[in-house]
């Protein structure tokens, strides 16, 4: 009995151990997993060609952009380094801009790449938003009638610019322009509190007014209600069954001020 008692102890005992490493083993991996992420590796990055010139690092170029380098440090795009450069780690400014050699010599603005004037330097790493801007409908970014400094700050501490808070912050961006959507209403659409972003793709789309869904199932991923009848479908405790088959919530003259309204509750002029 006693050799019995014993043997189910050390089977008990081996299997804690087997729990405890098991737990040891998993904590392990959530820590190597953690530190991935939080990582400061620089990312190597194809470099702008800029000919007979060559690297001198972000310490020169804060002797003339101070400010700009000074909030650099900061970002996503200060990990972005020159492949096989002597100062790895310190080149991030002429990872987008190019080498900065001849641009020092000069003192002007030549001899450098501007990525406000060409987005040609930010679809090095950002393959997907270049595709965006062939769909269809898009910002006129390729055309060359915007750049992509015109929505974002590669120097700043936040990549969305204007840097402000809330719904402003959030819908900030898009203002600068669409005035009129953003503006305040006394009816509002809660959507925007969510952002521009929920119903719009701002790089490209195929739907009209880069709308990332160009029929009423936009709307219903809100607005959609469970009920026990299965064949009507209700919106706002309402029979919406023959309503939607006219068309796009937006465009079936319904809801036409789908950003707002000064009038009336339920987003109509």
């Amino acid at each position: 009995m006693i050799n019995i008692i014993s043997q189910i102890r050390r089977i008990g005992n081996g299997k804690r151990s087997i729990v405890s490493a098991a737990a040891v083993l998993l904590m392990l991996l959530c820590t190597l997993f953690l530190i991935s992420c939080l990582s400061t590796d620089s990312v190597t990055v194809a470099v702008p060609d800029i000919p007979g010139a060559g690297f001198v690092g972000n310490e020169t170029c804060s002797a003339c952009h101070e400010q700009h380098v000074k909030e650099f440090s900061f970002t996503t795009h200060a990990r972005l380094s020159v492949p096989n450069a002597r100062m790895a780690g310190s080149t991030g400014c002429e990872s987008c801009h190019g080498a900065g050699s001849l641009h020092v010599d000069d003192g002007t603005g030549k001899f450098i790449v501007n990525p406000g004037k060409s987005p040609q330097a930010c679809f090095v790493c950002h393959l997907d938003k270049q595709a965006e801007f062939n769909l269809p409908f898009h910002h006129p970014v390729t055309e060359g009638k915007m750049n992509c400094t015109d929505c974002h700050d590669p120097h700043g501490n936040d990549i969305m610019k204007p840097r402000q808070i809330a719904i402003a912050g959030m819908n900030g961006t898009c203002s600068q322009c669409h005035k009129e959507q953003s503006m305040p209403y006394i009816f509002s659409h809660e959507a925007l509190r969510e952002g521009c972003v929920a119903c719009h793709n701002p790089h490209g789309s195929f739907n009209k007014k880069m709308l990332v869904e160009n029929d009423s199932n936009l709307c219903l991923k809100c607005h959609a209600q469970a009920h026990t009848d299965v064949n009507a479908v209700r919106i706002g405790r309402q029979n919406h069954t023959t309503r939607i088959p006219r068309g796009a919530c937006w465009t079936a003259g319904c809801h036409t001020a789908i950003h707002g309204s000064n009038i009336d509750t339920h987003l109509r002029y």
